[in-house]
């Protein structure tokens, strides 16, 4: 068993700040400022401290350029500046990544988020809570249906209107928006209004939005096979209910990564992705105008973490991060099939679709000597037939599965 304690190693102390300054920092915090060499952070932050006696450095933008500063400092006492509780939506995540356990410690005050959620008297536990600071808006797209509760973080005042453009565009414009500017501190300010009807102009940074949905605008189903509508396409899209059963047999599993082969329209990938928030994915996309519907795609309905390659599978698959599930809905031959099942870790889940006679042979060619599923996939749709209906059918898809 591994114990975290405070070491000769902790340099590093990341303290969380309110708006109201100094006035609302514990002890402990107080303490560390006081004992501090360095302390860093956004100006904004270093504004609200004006008794610091420490060295000041400001964190500079983008955020990703204050890393190799901030590691230079070690073996200093140092302590950085962040908004309320830092793991909370917050940088504290993105620190981490570069340092050790032993080198640092955290010290969280309320984050603006459960300041928001105690102001408009939302349970915290059935809101989500979002991080649109730096994100794009559709990875709230997932959660928007009527009724629905969300406190979300925007990059600044601007970006308010953005939102509620976005929101309205979507159907949604009837929204109830709480504009919640400089939480907990001296300058705090909600007003309210509607999506359709946001015409604030003096909105003070930081801010946050709390959401009440309402409107007429399409929710997005929670399960696998949503309607072929809300993705962009040329025609080239799995249909949804190939896309059902084509996710099922995948079965997509909290931080696994899918290899979606053939994107199209990136539909396979999008709705794993929108399985589990910690689920990963590249779609492989020879056409350079369908990548780019891809890329549209999943920005726009939540999935914004996929990674879209352009180029012709296998040489394109090179230097992806190792697959636990491959799709193959395109570009399916032998040379493909050999290089992918040589390259793939033992485990690994392989689901192919067939539409051609030749591809139809090559799967059942590798289900003979590889194992798994071989299904043939027939559907029918009621059309009109003269005065009456008939059946119309689709071209019978072939779907081998596996498990190396």
């Amino acid at each position: 068993m591994s114990e975290v304690s405070n070491s000769a190693d902790q340099w590093l102390t990341i303290v969380g700040l309110g708006e109201d300054g100094p006035q609302g920092l514990p002890p402990a915090s107080r303490e560390a400022l006081d004992q501090a060499e360095i302390v860093m952070g956004a100006a904004r932050h270093i504004a609200l401290l004006p008794d610091l006696t420490a060295k000041t450095l400001e964190w500079p933008v983008p955020f990703a350029d204050g890393i190799p500063r901030l590691l230079d400092l070690r073996g200093q006492k140092t302590v950085i500046l962040a908004s309320g509780d830092p793991f909370w939506h917050g940088a504290g995540a993105t620190l981490a990544r570069h340092l050790e356990r032993a080198e640092y410690r955290t010290l969280p005050a309320p984050s603006t988020l459960s300041l928001a959620a105690a102001a408009l008297g939302w349970p915290l536990e059935q809101t989500i809570t979002m991080g649109l600071h730096a994100a794009p808006f559709g990875r709230l797209r997932p959660h928007l249906a009527i009724g629905e509760r969300a406190i979300v973080t925007l990059r600044d005042g601007a970006a308010v209107g953005d939102f509620a453009m976005w929101l309205t565009q979507l159907g949604f414009g009837a929204s109830q928006l709480h504009v919640m500017e400089a939480m907990g501190g001296p300058r705090e300010r909600i007003r309210t209004t509607t999506a359709d009807g946001m015409h604030l102009q003096d909105i003070s940074h930081p801010v946050c939005l709390g959401l009440e949905v309402i409107g007429d605008g399409a929710a997005l189903p929670q399960t696998s096979g949503r309607p072929d509508d809300f993705f962009d396409h040329d025609g080239q899209i799995t249909k949804r209910p190939i896309r059902a059963m084509t996710l099922s047999a995948l079965a997509p599993k909290a931080g696994e990564h899918l290899w979606d082969i053939g994107g199209g329209s990136g539909s396979i990938a999008i709705e794993w992705l929108l399985a589990h928030p910690r689920t990963q994915a590249s779609a492989i996309e020879i056409d350079a105008t369908r990548a780019g519907r891809i890329r549209a795609n999943a920005d726009a309905l939540g999935g914004d973490r996929l990674k879209v390659v352009t180029g012709a599978a296998p040489s394109a698959l090179e230097g992806l991060a190792p697959p636990d599930a491959v799709f193959i809905g395109g570009g399916i031959s032998s040379e493909l099939l050999e290089t992918l099942w040589n390259a793939i870790p033992e485990g690994t889940r392989v689901v192919a679709n067939a539409v051609t006679l030749e591809g139809e042979v090559l799967l059942a060619n590798w289900h003979a000597t590889k194992g798994g599923d071989l299904m043939r996939l027939e559907l029918a749709q009621a059309q009109p037939l003269g005065k009456k209906r008939g059946w119309k059918s689709s071209y019978p898809i072939v779907q081998w599965s596996v498990t190396k």
